[in-house]
């Protein structure tokens, strides 16, 4: 009995000590080395109704230049599609809108198409599937009756080649009726049976994606101000403004989430789940006729498709479906100076057609995506447009679970003045920021925080990351001095803690081997 009383104590002795180490690390977690979900990406849109659009060649190398690894054509341009062999980015190849009668009419003609436009460049191109038109529905009503049976024969192409190559079409937002809120949804019934269900049996069946075009801005241009025009530029709002769905209690902080959960909850009323999502067309132009679009500037645009693409790498997917995120194209590469229709038509580009940006997009720290933000001294700060709790929650976090290095805004310290919480905020968010390499979405901080090329040092006061920094003492949490200075890494807390991170794996190990020692000895 005394065995077992002594076995039983040591054992409870064990199991408490755990319970003090999970608190311990609920507090103040060891750095998650997890793989982040990669599984979704960006790209643009290739429109060719450009004047002096550059050559194929020319076209491949400043994509490559641009970083961008993803690229969505309107049609299979034989020529471009051969330039990118061997380069690694990924083509979605069109199938315009004029040649569905003939593919949707005749298998044989279908199979000769991906013959012809396909086989040749597998598999030195990477040709990661097949969009058959584009919003057939809304833009060619002639075509419609046939777009199912050319999905169909062009899927069954590429089968008989022993491609897996996914086949689908890009929809309109509008065939999703009443969007908001996004659990009511659905699809137009005057479609649902003879088109909608059909094409998710199809997609389903295929493992391929349910492509949407998707665009905010005329969301909220039709709203007629019920949508704010933040919430459509991913702009933090205050909690009163955010959108709620009364049905599912989810809150949305953009209209991008809220119209991708429309269509998750449009197909799930129609039991259709499991099918991904991607966004083959969204953007913002940058200039329009200003007496009927006096929103289509370019610094809205600029904002649209910096936060869009923060958003998308920050993989955090919807209220609804935050385990998933979509992979979009960003409408578009190139001003299409050509097209007809209104001024904005031809001003969704986010570069002119001889390759020099009609804006500067703010995405350092995106991995790379569009290096047309060429400033390699970028700092992230606290936004001023940010709701002060939310500033103070991430500034709560950055210090604590986030091992920013905070000591310098402490009082006494050269960075405590101004002592308010955004002057504090931005500090400490622009040393974990400079902590974390400046990495993809190291910056958001739900929201709160922005990148600026802006030096926010000021004084003696000498943020991390800032050329300043050869010639003063205070390292303020740049990642090379303070692991220098420290013989630590980069996973730091507040001034006068210790890094723990060795010393509790060690000790959650012996304590692991004593209680596993304990109940072993419990039940010999």
């Amino acid at each position: 009995m005394g065995r077992l009383m002594g076995t039983c104590i040591s054992t409870y002795s064990s199991i408490s000590t755990l319970f003090f180490l999970f608190h311990l690390l609920s507090l103040y977690p060891l750095p998650c080395f997890c793989a982040q979900n990669e599984s979704s990406f960006i790209g643009v849109t290739i429109g060719t109704s450009v004047s002096n659009l550059l050559s194929p060649t020319d076209l491949v190398s400043f994509l490559k230049a641009q970083q961008i690894t993803h690229v969505r054509l309107y049609d299979a341009d034989s020529s471009l599609l051969s330039s990118l062999a061997n380069t690694g980015i990924k083509v979605l190849v069109g199938v315009p809108n004029n040649e569905l009668i003939a593919l949707g009419s005749s298998t044989t003609t279908a199979s000769a198409w991906v013959t012809r436009h396909i086989v040749p460049y597998i598999p030195s191109t990477e040709i990661s599937g097949i969009a058959v038109g584009d919003e057939v529905p809304n833009s060619l009503p002639s075509a419609f009756p046939v777009l199912l049976p050319a999905l169909q024969s062009l899927r069954n192409a590429v089968l008989s080649n022993n491609l897996s190559i996914p086949v689908s079409t890009p929809l309109p937002f509008s065939l999703v009726q009443d969007p908001f809120p996004p659990s009511q949804s659905f699809f137009n019934n005057s479609l649902t049976q003879s088109f909608i269900i059909p094409l998710l049996g199809f997609l389903s069946n295929n493992s391929s994606p349910l492509m949407v075009n998707l665009y905010p801005y005329y969301e909220f241009m039709q709203s007629k101000g019920v949508v704010p025009l933040d919430n459509a530029l991913f702009k933090p709002l205050p909690p009163s403004l955010e959108m709620v769905d009364t049905n599912t209690l989810l809150h949305y902080t953009n209209v991008y989430d809220a119209m991708i959960d429309a269509v998750h909850f449009s197909m799930k009323n129609l039991n259709f789940t499991g099918i991904p999502v991607i966004v083959t067309e969204t953007g913002w132009p940058s200039y329009g006729d200003h007496s009927v679009e006096p929103y289509a500037t370019k610094d809205n645009a600029d904002t649209y498709n910096s936060n869009l693409v923060k958003h998308i790498l920050e993989h955090t997917g919807t209220p609804s479906h935050p385990e998933f995120t979509s992979s979009v194209y960003v409408y578009e590469l190139f001003n299409e100076d050509l097209r007809p229709g209104p001024i904005s038509e031809a001003n969704w580009g986010l570069f002119y057609g001889n390759g020099t940006p009609v804006y500067l997009l703010h995405v350092s720290g995106t991995g790379g995506f569009l290096a047309n933000d060429t400033t390699n001294q970028t700092f992230c700060v606290a936004s001023d447009e940010a709701d002060i709790k939310a500033v103070q929650a991430a500034l709560d976090w950055a210090c604590g679970p986030g091992r920013a290095n905070c000591s310098e805004i402490q009082p006494g310290e050269s960075c405590y003045n101004p002592n308010d919480v955004r002057s504090h905020a931005s500090y400490a968010f622009n040393s974990y920021y400079q902590m974390q390499g400046r990495g993809s979405g190291s910056c958001y901080f739900q929201g709160a925080g922005v990148v600026t090329t802006t030096d926010p040092s000021h004084g003696s006061c000498v943020f991390p990351g800032s050329k300043l920094l050869g010639s003063t003492s205070n390292t303020g949490g740049n990642t090379n001095q303070t692991a220098s200075n420290n013989g630590s890494s980069m996973f730091k807390i507040r001034k006068g803690e210790k890094n723990y991170s060795k010393q509790v794996l060690s000790l959650i190990l012996s304590i692991m081997m004593s209680f596993s020692l304990a109940t072993s000895n419990f039940w010999s």
